[in-house]
């Protein structure tokens, strides 16, 4: 078990980690100095890090794998805690163990930790293991995407709208932004259908506010890539707001 005044230390050396690497910088950031106090206990728990991937290996079952992940996080919580405080300071490095455990995260389905690590790694252009063939943009986007049509109890609308914003802007394959707004229109359309008009926290326009939303985000994913499978979903959002809006507002 580490000590607390183990974690403090990794705490504090993973501030100590980031360089000066501003949000204008295209490039992505060094490493940390190996020769410096950081250096040093981040090839520690790179060591570390290494160790468990080379554990997860020998293991088949994806379904096993995840919740060793989550055990192994916890190693690294203190030091990306302090890597993400020295990003509030506008200060960064590149970071496997970071982008690992974002890649972590997803798996175990702590998904307000991912976006966390997330906006850090997109803020500071960060890059994700060769494997992955993707930047990091593009994978939250795919992933929650992903995660939200297969199973979209685990996702709310609000994380959604999250990654939309993080990923403004960034390039990536219009099928990838395509799913991420085919999976908050669906969102949008199951709070059009859930909703209490009564309830305190209703829309200004109620079911209709919604399905307006719904529409928005189902049309801007059929412009981005056609073949993504939402035509009937804005038919029959359409014929829905027409019902909603006795004057037929417009969808597009």
């Amino acid at each position: 078990m580490v000590s607390p005044f183990r974690r403090h230390q990794q705490m504090v050396r993973g501030l100590k980690s980031a360089g000066p690497n501003h949000v204008s910088h295209r490039a992505a950031p060094a490493e940390p100095k190996p020769d410096s106090e950081a250096g040093l206990e981040y090839a520690t728990l790179r060591v570390v890090l290494h160790d468990n991937i080379r554990t997860m290996h020998d293991i088949d079952s994806v379904e096993a794998r995840n919740p060793m992940k989550a055990e192994f996080a916890k190693t690294f919580a203190d030091w990306i805690e302090g890597v993400l405080t020295a990003g509030e300071q506008g200060l960064a490095a590149q970071d496997e163990i970071l982008v690992t455990n974002m890649i972590w995260a997803l798996d175990y389905r702590d998904y307000d930790y991912a976006l966390r690590i997330g906006a850090h790694v997109i803020k500071f252009g960060l890059v994700l293991p060769e494997r992955f063939k993707r930047t990091p943009a593009c994978f939250l986007a795919e992933s929650f995407a992903d995660t939200a049509l297969e199973q979209h109890e685990l996702i709310s609308l609000e994380q959604l709208l999250h990654v939309l914003a993080l990923v403004d802007g960034a390039d990536m394959p219009d099928q990838a932004k395509a799913k991420l707004h085919k999976a908050i229109g669906r969102a949008y359309d199951r709070k059009a259908e859930d909703l209490d008009p009564a309830a305190d926290n209703a829309p200004a326009g109620g079911k209709a506010a919604f399905v307006t939303e719904a529409l928005v985000h189902l049309n801007r994913a059929r412009v981005l890539d056609p073949g993504v499978g939402v035509k009937t979903d804005i038919k029959r959002l359409d014929a829905q707001l027409k019902k909603l809006t006795p004057t037929g507002a417009p969808t597009e």
